[in-house]
């Protein structure tokens, strides 16, 4: 069984085709000095569908999967039990399409889910409309950054230090093609989030304040009173939040005045899936900065004959509209992911939400409480809702790889989040979900107990 199915007679019917004798003569335009000579070092050859199927079958079993061990990582992405009945919906031939809905009357389906994809969004978020989706939780932290910019025409941007360093990194990475300068910080190790720090940063430059909530370290605060203080400067308050769950059990951006709320959606339907594809959120309070939001935004109107439809309301982009008019360059929404997330969200309903929130919660209190008392550690926050930091009193990238080793998943270090600060490397981020069992959380507490003696 070969990879390529291309028999000699293809290949020589291919090259007569184009007016070729062989073909080295496809690549006569390439220097000899830039072409391969032979195979390339350290690469084995090629090798039939099957044995290549055992090999990954092999590697695959060094791995350490989170639905087979006691599993406590979060930091962003998040392991919760997503119904059978998700996959087996979002399977259906009427929703398992690459079809773009450019045409209303034959994308009817398509639209009305990413509706009502909009409408669970922004009532979760407490705004006033959501678009339909971005592709994951970073990204869309940047598009908020940059539609802060077009709404109040000023170009710094306050980034809290206990927002997710990946975030910081994206948000960083693309002002290098703008003229946003980024007023960066790290996190203060402290129970509870510094928000006096925050505010004396922002300034009458300020565009936008960008925090996390609950932030990186797990903390929650009341987000009024930054949100006061950005709107003394005429500067926006940017939101991001990484568990969606958490709105479950926690008050929402937009009720504490936050402008734009963003965030992951992967938590809800999406599940792990190794890193991607995941899911972005975005919403904004005020009506009035709808034209400015980046991506698709699908309304509900109705036809000639007075039925009701749906339709692509907005689409801020260079395919639909002249680039110096586009909002943002990004070229699609996450349209199945979405609609995970939807089915999933419509499961639950809003007390099947609320249910699974607390349950997350009275777990971790079990988990916080257990693990305060191993001798060494130490719970960081005040208050949290499913993801708390651990002072272990030694490097915590040790202790990850030591209690792998006894086959516990033990959280993210935050010397890994934030390699070369070295006051933060003692911090280890703990998440725990509906999925955590008590057995499981006696597990991570005995082998912490074993590798810290």
């Amino acid at each position: 069984m070969r990879y390529l199915p291309l028999t000699d007679a293809d290949r020589g019917e291919m090259l007569a085709k184009v007016g070729a004798n062989s073909i080295d003569d496809l690549f006569v335009d390439v220097p000899e000095e830039a072409r391969l000579d032979g195979p390339i070092r350290g690469l084995p050859m090629h090798a039939s569908e099957m044995a290549v199927e055992k090999h990954m079958r092999t590697l695959s079993k060094k791995n350490l999967a989170a639905a087979d061990a006691p599993f406590f990582l979060g930091a962003g992405a998040y392991r919760h039990h997503v119904p059978s009945s998700v996959d087996t919906i979002i399977q259906r031939g009427e929703f398992l399409t690459a079809y773009t809905p450019y045409q209303p009357e034959i994308a009817q389906g398509t639209l009305q889910m990413l509706f009502e994809f909009q409408t669970q969004v922004a009532r979760l978020y407490g705004c006033a409309v959501a678009n339909a989706s971005l592709y994951d939780g970073s990204t869309a932290c940047w598009e908020a950054v940059a539609m802060a910019s077009r709404v109040t025409r000023k170009n710094r941007v306050v980034l809290s230090g206990a927002l997710h360093p990946h975030y910081a990194e994206v948000v960083k990475t693309m002002a290098r093609f703008t003229n946003d300068e980024i007023a960066g910080a790290e996190p203060a190790i402290q129970s509870t989030p510094d928000n006096a720090g925050l505010i004396a940063r922002i300034d009458e430059e300020t565009s936008c304040v960008v925090v996390q909530y609950p932030d990186i370290l797990g903390r929650i605060t009341d987000l009024t009173e930054i949100a006061d203080a950005a709107h003394a400067k005429g500067a926006l308050l940017v939101v991001v939040n990484t568990e969606p769950v958490a709105l479950g059990a926690i008050k929402a951006p937009g009720d504490m005045g936050a402008d734009i709320v963003v965030g992951e959606g992967q938590a809800l339907g999406v599940g792990l899936q190794f890193g991607g594809p995941y899911l972005g959120l975005f919403a904004v309070r005020d009506p009035k900065h709808v034209r400015q939001m980046p991506g698709r935004l699908c309304g509900e109107t109705v036809d000639a004959e007075g039925k009701r439809g749906f339709v692509l309301t907005l689409s801020t982009r260079e395919q639909h509209i002249r680039r110096e008019k586009a909002t943002s360059n990004i070229c699609t929404n996450s349209g199945l992911c979405a609609l995970a997330f939807n089915v999933h969200m419509t499961l639950l309903g809003e007390k099947g939400l609320r249910q699974l929130a607390a349950e997350n919660h009275r777990l971790t209190c079990l988990a916080a409480d257990r693990l305060a008392k191993v001798p060494g550690v130490s719970v960081l926050n005040d208050n949290y809702f499913n993801e708390f930091t651990l002072m272990v009193g030694q490097d915590a990238r040790d202790v990850v790889h030591k209690l792998a080793a006894k086959g516990v998943l033990g959280g993210v270090s935050l010397g890994r989040l934030y390699p070369g600060v070295e006051r933060l490397s003692e911090g280890l981020l703990v998440a725990v979900t509906e999925t955590t069992s008590e057995e499981d959380i006696e597990a991570l507490a005995t082998a912490l107990e074993e590798v810290l003696s």
